[in-house]
């Protein structure tokens, strides 16, 4: 099993978070990973994207210019990097935030109301554990157990309490994606 995944969108909307969460996760399951993050000028607000690797044979090379997958959470990342996945695979996009349809007929895609439905769980900064939780289910990359402990590495300690809501929020994201067929 192999997965090549680019996760891009706005500095702040936990896009290095997904990406770090997906690494240690593999790594709980003794897969070999590779996490190579990458920012823009600006830290809140400017662009963000990272690449993550998770196989059972050792990585290669951390570089991924033709992911299996590309979760994006605003229209610019789409935008940049919708043209790179390999055909057949797979988009997963907040359409929350992103107001325009794919452009390739080749992939599968899933729109998730990432943003809307964080709002309604009390916290808006769980739209990306929502689209996480889409991308666990349709890939089985790693498990949710294994996601659920890496948050405990990758929140500070003061942040432990949030673990039950971004649960439920990986929860919410795995049960959108069951009923999907084909993608």
């Amino acid at each position: 099993m192999l997965q090549e995944i680019i996760l891009a969108g706005f500095g702040g909307q936990g896009v290095m978070s997904m990406g770090q969460l997906l690494a240690y996760a593999g790594l709980v399951e003794e897969k070999h990973v590779s996490w190579i993050p990458s920012y823009g000028p600006e830290m809140r607000g400017g662009t963000a994207n990272c690449s993550v690797t998770i196989s059972d044979e050792e990585v290669s090379s951390p570089i991924i210019t033709e992911p299996d997958t590309l979760i994006v959470l605003n229209r610019p990342s789409l935008e940049k990097f919708e043209q790179d996945i390999k055909p057949g695979g797979r988009l997963l996009m907040n359409s929350s935030l992103i107001n325009i349809e794919s452009q390739r007929q080749d992939l599968q895609v899933l729109k998730i109301s990432a943003s809307e439905l964080a709002q309604e769980m009390g916290n808006t900064r769980i739209s990306n554990m929502i689209i996480l939780g889409a991308f666990i289910e349709l890939t089985r990359a790693v498990t949710l157990e294994s996601v659920v402990g890496a948050l405990k590495k990758v929140l500070p300690g003061y942040r432990h309490h949030l673990i039950p809501l971004n649960r439920q929020a990986l929860e919410t994201g795995i049960e959108l994606a069951k009923g999907i067929k084909g993608v």
